[in-house]
């Protein structure tokens, strides 16, 4: 009995699951017949090899001999779990939702809103802003206001018309895109198809911010200054006649670089 309590010892020092001795053993226990039976009628694993004493010694705890019997040993297989395909799949589909949710979607630019006419006057063409929205009359201050730097720069005071005003959004509803952009190229193209239909001119005024940044791609930066436009030639910014009217004390700075400007359009003259 105590031989048996040994072997015992050893293999469950040696993490054995299960044995099956090649000799009788001495004192041991009596085996069952069906257990041989089944044992000898399955084909022998592959992973059984016959273990050494020496091994046997080595991995036994130090109070144990090593025992004089070879044994055969079938060690048992450790399944390891792992996450299904599937599940890692899904968890990383729902980590690329949540990052694209909590990612800021950039605003729709609304369209910019401003109103345009274009004029000739003498050599020059001169592309204004609509305060109101409305064509210019002959009474209003704003159109005052444009005779009287027509005049101050040797131009007719008269100026005639060239084509409708130029309103934007062009759609109040529509899936067309209107953004500044698109605002843009449409001024641009439409003032080159007018002016082709006219002489030449050596300058074209643009009189307000709208005028500015969607036919010179300028800001108020450039007020009282001259642009090179491509496909337009030069051109003079001037501030628009709103804010003239309310801020008179920009007008000296417009009359001084009118002084300079206006040999471009008199020496054609």
């Amino acid at each position: 009995m105590i031989e048996e309590l040994r072997r015992r010892a050893y293999l469950s020092a040696m993490q054995v699951a299960s044995w099956l001795p090649r000799v009788e053993l001495p004192f041991a226990a009596p085996s069952r017949p069906e257990l041989l039976q089944a044992q000898a009628a399955a084909e022998p694993e592959p992973s059984v090899a016959p273990v050494e004493r020496e091994q046997v010694a080595e991995a036994a705890p130090a109070y144990l001999p090593p025992a004089a019997e070879e044994l055969t040993v079938v060690r048992a297989k450790i399944e390891i779990p792992r996450p299904a395909v599937a599940a890692r799949q899904s968890v990383a589909a729902q980590a690329d939702a949540e990052t694209e949710s909590a990612e800021p979607k950039a605003a729709p630019v609304a369209p910019p809103r401003f109103a345009l006419q274009l004029l000739r006057a003498g050599a020059c063409a001169v592309l204004v802003e609509l305060p109101t929205g409305e064509p210019l009359q002959g009474r209003d201050p704003a159109y005052l206001l444009l005779k009287d730097l027509l005049r101050a720069a040797g131009l007719p005071d008269s100026p005639q018309l060239i084509g409708e005003p130029v309103r934007w959004p062009l759609l109040v509803r529509g899936q067309i895109d209107q953004g500044p952009q698109a605002a843009r190229e449409y001024v641009q193209s439409f003032i080159g198809a007018r002016l082709e239909e006219q002489e030449p001119c050596s300058c074209l005024w643009l009189v307000g911010l709208p005028a500015i940044r969607f036919a010179g791609e300028a800001d108020a930066e450039a007020y009282n200054r001259e642009l090179q436009i491509e496909g337009l030639g030069a051109a003079w910014a001037l501030p628009g006649l709103e804010l003239l009217m309310d801020e008179p004390e920009r007008k000296r700075e417009l009359w001084q670089a009118m002084r300079r400007v206006r040999q471009r359009w008199l020496a054609n003259n």
